[in-house]
Parts: C-alpha cells; sequence; structure tokens
C-alpha cells in the first residue's frame, strides 16, 4: 500500500480517498506529506472512528449505492444526516446521486457536496463499453441486486445472469470458495472492456433507474448544476406558499 502513496507524492496528488478498512496505518505518512484525506465509509460508528484518526472529510454511502453498501442496510435519506450530527468534519453523500434534485437533497442534508460513480460510467468519456452504457440507459432502479451478503462484503451490482447464479447460490449456502469463479475481476472486465453483459459482475447503483441519456461529463456537470438551481427555486417557492 505504501507504494501506492509514493506515486502519489511524485504526481504531486493533493487529496486521497481511502475505503474498504480503516485508515489508521496510512495516516501518519498521508498527513505527513500534507495529503486531504478523505475517508468513504458506510455506517455511522466508522465515520466517527475515521474522524478520531484525523481525516478531513468523510464521504458516506447509503444502501442505494453501488459497489459496498455495507452490512447495515440503510438508506442515504437517514445515514446522511445522522453522520452529519455525528462528527465535525465535512461530510460528503454517496448513493442515488445523478443529478441536480439528489445534489440539492444532499446539501439540504447537511452534506457538503455528493460523490457519484454510477452515473458518471454512463458519459461520453467513460473508457468502458458502449454496451454497458446502453444498458444504464435502458435500466431502471430495479435492475441491481446486493450480493456477496454470506461472505460479509455486500455489493451492489448489476443484475444479470451472473449476478442472478451468485445470489442463488448463496441461498443455497455456497461457501467464498464457490463464489470466487464467478465474482472475480477478471470476468468483470470481460463487461467493461468487451462488452459482455453477461461476463461477469459489475457494480452498479439504483441511480441507474435515473439515467436517461450519455452526456459529455462537461455536459452533465452543467446540466446537474443548473437542476439544483431550478430545485432550489421550486424549494424557495413552496416554502414561501406555506408561509402565505
Amino acid at each position: 500500500m505504501y507504494e501506492f502513496i509514493d506515486i502519489l507524492i511524485e504526481e504531486d496528488v493533493k487529496i486521497v480517498e481511502t475505503s474498504g478498512r480503516s485508515p489508521e496505518s496510512l495516516m501518519p505518512r498521508l498527513k505527513e506529506h500534507g495529503f486531504t484525506v478523505l475517508h468513504k465509509v458506510a455506517n455511522v460508528k466508522n465515520a466517527v472512528s475515521a474522524e478520531k484518526l484525523g481525516v478531513d472529510a468523510i464521504i458516506i454511502v447509503g444502501n442505494e449505492t453501488g459497489g459496498h453498501p455495507g452490512m447495515g442496510d440503510v438508506g442515504t435519506l437517514v445515514m446522511l444526516p445522522r453522520a452529519v450530527d455525528s462528527v465535525n468534519i465535512p461530510v460528503i453523500a454517496g448513493g442515488g446521486f445523478s443529478d441536480g434534485r439528489g445534489l440539492i437533497s444532499a446539501l439540504s442534508l447537511g452534506a457538503e457536496g455528493i460523490v457519484m460513480g454510477t452515473r458518471f460510467m454512463a458519459t461520453q468519456e467513460a473508457p468502458i463499453h458502449e454496451n454497458v452504457k446502453q444498458w444504464m440507459v435502458s435500466a431502471n432502479e430495479t435492475d441491481t441486486v446486493v450480493i456477496q451478503r454470506n461472505i460479509g462484503s455486500p455489493s451492489r451490482v448489476a443484475l444479470n445472469a451472473v449476478s442472478k447464479e451468485v445470489d442463488k447460490l448463496e441461498n443455497e449456502g455456497a461457501t467464498i470458495e464457490e463464489l470466487i469463479p464467478l465474482i472475480t475481476g477478471q470476468r468483470s472486465k470481460k463487461v467493461y472492456f468487451e462488452g459482455n453483459l453477461d461476463g461477469g459482475i459489475w457494480s452498479c447503483g439504483q441511480s441507474v433507474g435515473l439515467i436517461k441519456e450519455i452526456l459529455t461529463v462537461n455536459e452533465l456537470i452543467k446540466q446537474i448544476v443548473q437542476e439544483a438551481k431550478n430545485s432550489f427555486e421550486f424549494i424557495q417557492s413552496r416554502i414561501e406558499s406555506i408561509r402565505t
């Protein structure tokens, strides 16, 4: 892991995201070299622990997120304000965000901003196969499934032949040894780079149901900003109507 930090130092990277385990062993080196450290968590307990270790901000993801949502099955709408109330450092929200409406909702719950993974996959610049992007445009919010609970590493992925098989095997009590041939990253590469949608499992959040078109990153950011402004104006109008 330390060799990665060496590369970050050489490339003059200023901001680092850690996740998957406690960043405790990395913090002395990261802080020594002036990195801003964001630690991604899936529950409030880990957010509090990370703050004590000296991270600069928390990224907290709810159950809607693609990838690893944690074992708690708590959605962002509850997880985010709980985290904001529990730490004294900035909190960034993840899980279920794809547009300006989501951004405004996160800000109103106390977040400093949002992270998006699934939505950026469906952009022109994303280095993945066009088949994946087109599937995302046609998918809805029920086209994902959480697998790997039995091995303590729940993962929200796209619903396909492989993830259905993994889900079936887990329900039958499969061991990690039985699951590895199906969940290996080598199979995921067949999806991302060859466009074989049933080639393996691949991370995808429930926000896929909100994706309607493939934009450039520039277009997407501008659209999100405009949607956020529109949402804010709508909220203001509703508040004014309540006052009157």
